[in-house]
């Protein structure tokens, strides 16, 4: 049989991620899978930090006989075991794994004031608040206590 290491499609449309796997070679793009063995977004904003490759795993199949992709070659050129931007790698996922700290905005620019009433419209209506409160609380007082029923 003879194996390729390839990348298989991941993900929505317009929003991609490819998982770097083992596979047979006659078999489709995003068919079945002998092992996987990394990761690669293209949408991490940290160029060195978008690859994840199981080097171990990776050095056994080259080993064997197992054909890297063009795309992948290049991954296992630079992120690989002894590769070329290992450390850059490992710094950009350090970074991205830090807490991220949000300065505080301050006081904001513009506070708006409420709307006060003017002073001729005050008494009315506080007198049509007390008319309110004085219905509502007569009622309550004139209705009789309900009795217990026994049963």
């Amino acid at each position: 049989m003879a194996v390729a290491i390839r990348m298989k499609r991941m993900g929505r449309k317009n929003r991609e991620y490819y998982r770097i796997c083992a596979t047979d070679r006659r078999s489709p793009r995003d068919g079945r899978v002998i092992e996987e063995l990394g990761t690669y977004d293209p949408h991490v904003p940290e160029t060195d930090a978008r690859c994840t490759l199981n080097g171990p795993r990776v050095d056994y199949w080259i080993s064997v006989g197992a054909q890297p992709s063009d795309a992948v070659r290049v991954l296992i050129k630079k992120y690989g075991t002894n590769g070329t931007h290992v450390t850059q790698m490992e710094a950009a996922r350090a970074k991205l794994s830090m807490q991220r700290i949000v300065p505080d905005p301050g006081e904001p620019a513009f506070v708006p004031t409420p709307k006060t009433e003017p002073a001729a419209e005050a008494p009315a209506t506080a007198a049509v608040a007390e008319a309110v409160a004085e219905a509502v609380a007569e009622p309550a007082a004139e209705a009789p206590a309900e009795e217990p029923k026994a049963e």
